[in-house]
């Protein structure tokens, strides 16, 4: 593999100059230029990008913290960072946190190292402290990670109250609220959402938390058997809904006549599985837009006028609630 040395020996110029020309810094003349670019091309030589971060203390890369990289609605939402982050001119590197703090703060070692221009973490993490300390700009995404660190979220809050306007306006009276785990912002701002409405329309709910990548199956039968006569259940995510739907086809439950379900996040499989899931749609593409525009600013040291975005929610009506 050529090194910028063969280059330089075959253009018959200094490193220096070869590296103003693959940089464009400084003074090179149009002459130089060219011999140079010639020796590059028929070299087939390829700069080492991380020898130009270091030279540079700018490595035109953003990063990503995710908790799970094979969770469907993170999948999805990766795939939308990664087309603003590549029409913004950058190029992502993703970090799956895999919620271990010890594994986080690995990457976050390998984030300084790599001179990453800027950071977007999607993890609820327990070292809050270790990005405040990073000397490049921060965004969270799915939640707000610290209150001076800018965001961009969907109103999950708003999404509960749909969920629960839907189950109450087509009769649903005694619900099951499948939770992700409580400790997680984005299944406590959910919950509130959820429970303004119910609570006001006095209608008995009982809830039980379930894991978001794989919940317990046989957890979940035994809270519906526990309570038979419900009519009604909000899934605090897509996969939980579709696992909950399992257990009520093997108990021969009606769908949506016996019970009705609503799930969150609208994944592409909540249109393709069948029944055909009732979800609330978090706006996957205007996440990755905003997260990256609002970064783009951050990076050139300009001002947001939003520290945080909270991006609005939609309920989308399919073949596990009744029409109205």
């Amino acid at each position: 593999m050529p090194t910028i040395k063969d280059v330089a020996k075959k253009a018959n110029v200094s490193v220096a100059t070869v590296s103003r020309v693959i940089n464009n810094t400084g003074y090179v003349s149009h002459e130089t230029r060219k011999i140079v670019e010639t020796a590059i091309e028929q070299l087939k030589y390829v700069p080492n990008e991380l020898a130009r971060s270091l030279f540079s203390k700018r490595s035109n890369i953003i990063g990503l913290i995710v908790p799970h990289i094979s969770t469907y609605f993170f999948a999805e939402l990766i795939e939308s960072i990664e087309d603003a982050v590549t029409k913004s001119g950058f190029k992502l590197m993703i970090f799956n946190s895999r919620d271990d703090i010890e594994l986080e703060k690995k990457h976050l070692n390998v984030i300084n190292q790599y001179n990453i221009d800027g950071l977007i973490v999607a993890t609820n993490t327990k070292s809050i402290k270790s990005y405040l300390k990073l000397e490049i700009p921060v965004l969270s995404i799915d939640h707000i990670l610290d209150k001076s660190i800018p965001s961009v979220t969907s109103d999950n809050v708003q999404g509960g109250e749909l969920a629960a306007w839907k189950l109450i306006n087509q009769g649903a009276n005694k619900i099951i609220h499948f939770r992700g785990p409580s400790d997680l912002i984005t299944v406590v701002d959910r919950a509130k959402g959820f429970y303004s409405i119910v609570d006001k329309n006095n209608v008995d709910v009982w809830s039980f938390d379930l894991d978001f990548k794989i919940p317990n199956i046989k957890d979940i039968e035994m809270f519906i058997k526990k309570h038979p006569k419900v009519n009604g259940i909000f899934c605090s995510s897509d996969i939980i809904a579709y696992y909950v739907i399992s257990v009520l086809k093997k108990l021969e439950y009606s769908i949506p006549d016996d019970v009705q379900i609503i799930g969150f996040d609208n994944i592409e499989l909540s249109g393709v599985l069948i029944p055909k899931l009732t979800t609330i749609a978090q706006p996957i593409s205007n996440i990755g837009n905003e997260a990256i525009r609002k970064l783009n600013l951050l990076i050139k040291k300009k001002s947001i006028k939003e520290l945080h975005s909270i991006l609005p929610v939609s309920l989308i009506e399919r073949e596990t609630t009744k029409k109205v």
